[in-house]
C-alpha cells in the first residue's frame, strides 16, 4: 500500500498515463466509428421493388456533404413521415417499413445518413444531425412544413429524431427503442471498459437532458425483451417527457423485433397517434 501510495505521488507517472491516453485517443476515436456506426453501400432493395411509388432524391446537408434519399408520395393532404434509421445498412434495409408507413395513408421520406449506402462523408453525432437540417431545407424548398410531417426514429435514429423535434417542431414525434444516452449505454454494455476510456467517445447523444424540452406530441414504442436499449432505459426517457404522449410495448420484442412481432399492436399504435394529430 505504501509503494502505490509513492508511486501515485510522482509526477512521472501521471506524465506517463497521460501520454499514454493521448496516444490511444485516435485509436478509440476510430473505435467510435466502430462500435456505433455499422454502415453499409449495398442497395438491397428499392421501394420499385415492392411496387412502391417513389423518387430519388439528392441533397446537401447543412454543412453541405452530399446525400442521398428516396421520396415516397402518399395522399394529397396526408403528413409527411421522416424515417430517420438506427446505426446499422442503410436506407434499403427498410424497405418494409416504408411499405408499412405508406399503407397508412401517409407520405414518407427516407435518406442515408453520411458514410451510409450513397450518401457521401463520415457518421458523427454533429453530422448526422447536419444531415436532417439538409433535409428538412430540400424539403421546405418544395414546400414541406415540419408541421405537416412526423419524425420518426428508431433506436440511434431516435436520438437524431429528437435532436431535430427541439430545432424544428414536427407536428408528431415517434421514438421507437429508443436509449436515454451513449454514456449510460456505455456503462451498461461496457461496464469494466467504459469508466476508463468512456471520456474519449465524443458521441454523447444525450437523449435524457433533452426530452422535457419536447414540444410535439410523443409516441415511444419499445421492445419488452430488448436487450440492447433495455425497457427500464426506455422508461426512464419516457417519463422524463412532457405530455402528450403515448407509451406502447411490444411483448416477446427484441431490439429489432418491434415491427416484425408487434404486428397489430404496432399498427394500431400509429393508427391511434395519427389519429390524434391535429395536422
Amino acid at each position: 500500500m505504501f509503494l502505490l501510495a509513492k508511486v501515485l505521488s510522482r509526477p512521472f507517472f501521471w506524465l506517463a498515463i497521460g501520454v499514454l491516453l493521448m496516444s490511444v485517443a485516435p485509436a478509440w476515436s476510430g473505435l467510435e466509428q466502430t462500435f456505433l456506426y455499422f454502415p453499409d453501400s449495398r442497395q438491397a432493395a428499392t421501394p420499385g421493388d415492392y411496387d412502391l411509388a417513389y423518387e430519388e432524391i439528392r441533397f446537401a446537408a447543412a454543412d453541405g456533404t452530399r446525400l442521398h434519399g428516396w421520396l415516397l408520395p402518399g395522399p394529397p393532404d396526408a403528413p409527411l413521415v421522416i424515417f430517420l434509421m438506427g446505426n446499422a445498412g442503410n436506407k434499403s434495409y427498410r424497405v418494409d417499413n416504408l411499405r408499412f408507413l405508406i399503407e397508412l395513408g401517409v407520405g414518407v421520406c427516407i435518406f442515408d445518413y453520411r458514410g451510409y449506402g450513397r450518401s457521401a462523408g463520415t457518421p458523427s453525432e454533429a453530422g448526422l444531425y447536419s444531415d436532417v437540417r439538409g433535409l428538412l431545407e430540400y424539403l421546405a424548398g418544395r414546400g414541406w412544413d415540419p408541421g405537416r410531417m412526423i419524425y420518426f426514429g428508431r433506436s440511434l435514429g431516435a436520438a437524431v429524431a429528437l435532436q431535430s423535434a427541439l430545432e424544428q417542431p414536427p407536428a408528431g414525434l415517434v421514438l421507437e427503442t429508443p436509449f436515454t444516452s451513449i454514456a449510460a449505454m456505455g456503462r451498461r454494455h461496457y461496464p469494466l471498459l467504459y469508466p476508463l476510456l468512456g471520456w474519449l467517445v465524443q458521441a454523447d447523444f444525450d437523449n435524457l437532458a433533452k426530452i422535457e424540452r419536447v414540444e410535439s406530441p410523443l409516441l415511444v414504442i419499445y421492445g419488452e425483451t430488448d436487450r440492447i436499449c433495455p425497457p427500464e432505459m426506455v422508461k426512464t426517457l419516457y417519463r422524463q417527457a412532457p405530455g402528450p404522449k403515448q407509451l406502447v410495448g411490444i411483448a416477446n420484442a427484441g431490439h429489432n423485433e418491434t415491427f416484425t412481432r408487434g404486428q397489430k399492436a404496432y399498427r394500431d399504435a400509429w393508427v391511434k397517434f395519427l389519429q390524434n394529430i391535429p395536422f
